[in-house]
């Protein structure tokens, strides 16, 4: 999956700024380089993150599952994913 294009980007860095409920100390500028720097790290480092996964796994799962086991994962940890099991 290759990075976001400039749309995407701004359109993601707007969402973003939506959402946000804390104050900030940085502008939106330095969101936008943020999240440019976050889309390619995760380019520059989706083959380290795919030789992670088990091998049945990272064998049998398509591109779209493995991102979306890495988004399930990084909304878990902010608390932004709930599971039916959590009551």
């Amino acid at each position: 999956m290759a990075v976001l294009d400039a749309q995407a980007r701004a359109r993601t860095v707007a969402q973003w700024m939506r959402e946000n409920t804390t104050a900030t100390a940085f502008s939106k500028a330095d969101l936008a380089a943020a999240l440019a720097a976050t889309d390619d790290w995760i380019e520059a480092n989706t083959t380290s993150f795919n030789q992670a996964l088990p091998v049945a796994f990272r064998t049998n799962a398509t591109l779209t599952q493995k991102n979306m086991l890495f988004a399930y994962v990084l909304w878990r940890r902010i608390g932004r994913l709930r599971a039916d099991e959590d009551g």
